[in-house]
């Protein structure tokens, strides 16, 4: 009971400073790229890049085929931009504290905020990338369905996900400096492990329960069935049903954890 109070005063307390957040998480972005000549436009740039080197390796270089009878770039963006998201939010949620130490010594200044601070400007870089998938749809000849929709459902269980995620590294990283590195090594060999450029169905079956496992194959699996596959959320039942009770562990173990250590922030700091 006590867990369900604090996580609806942590929504309460969410909405009621959304208006800070939304600036915040604004001028996060800016002061990512202060100094640059595209300022911003890197944002959007490294990850379209990226794209294009693996389109370029995969199906230029070592010509592959159709999945699931769609070209391999749509069938590798919906895969690669939701985890470019995850990434990026995760990494930088991470350091929220330890980069803002000015507004952690205010007394006065919610500091819970400012994991979510770095997940929202995340996001905002994402949202262009979802008009994107749209876009490169739309030249190929796909268009909008209605299993299109539920991109808004895979969108808010990341966030809830990273969320949870960023409350435990964030509150970590002020006491241990090195958890920044081990979270950035976990999301390499995340990638790797995460069916983002393979495809799952080259798996002996025996093994496709331990990847499951991971989180992210529910989100990247889960933009594919929005875009290519036409199935919803809720006919994988098992696998959603999985994925929330995880993420809301998350959330609660980090929300104690945070609550316990936020009070010793601005002494180690």
């Amino acid at each position: 009971m006590t867990n369900l109070k604090s996580f609806y005063k942590a929504f309460v307390n969410f909405l009621n400073s959304r208006r800070l957040i939304f600036e915040l998480a604004r001028n996060d972005i800016q002061s990512r790229y202060l100094g640059s000549y595209l300022g911003v436009f890197w944002a959007f740039i490294q990850p379209l890049i990226t794209i294009l080197i693996f389109w370029f390796v995969f199906q230029v270089g070592f010509k592959s085929m159709p999945i699931n009878n769609v070209p391999f770039i749509l069938w590798l963006v919906p895969g690669i931009l939701p985890w470019f998201f995850f990434n990026d939010g995760l990494l930088s949620a991470t350091n929220a504290i330890i980069e803002n130490t000015y507004l952690v010594k205010k007394v006065i200044f919610n500091v819970s905020i400012l994991p979510i601070v770095k997940i929202m400007s995340s996001l905002f870089i994402h949202l262009f990338f979802v008009v994107f998938i749209f876009i490169l749809y739309g030249m190929y000849g796909y268009f909008p369905s209605i299993y299109n929709v539920q991109v808004v459902y895979y969108l808010i269980a990341t966030l809830c996900f990273l969320f949870g995620l960023s409350l435990i590294t964030s509150s970590l990283v002020v006491f241990l400096k090195d958890i920044g590195q081990i979270i950035g090594m976990i999301l390499q060999f995340g990638f790797w492990i995460t069916p983002i450029f393979w495809s799952f169905k080259i798996l002996p079956e025996r093994y496709r329960y331990f990847f499951k496992l991971n989180p992210m194959y529910y989100i990247v699996e889960g933009y594919r069935d929005s875009f290519i596959n036409h199935v919803w959320f809720w006919q994988h039942y098992q696998l959603t049903a999985f994925f929330w009770i995880i993420t809301f562990c998350f959330i609660i173990i980090g929300g104690t954890l945070f609550k316990k250590l936020r009070p010793h922030f601005a002494d180690v700091i």
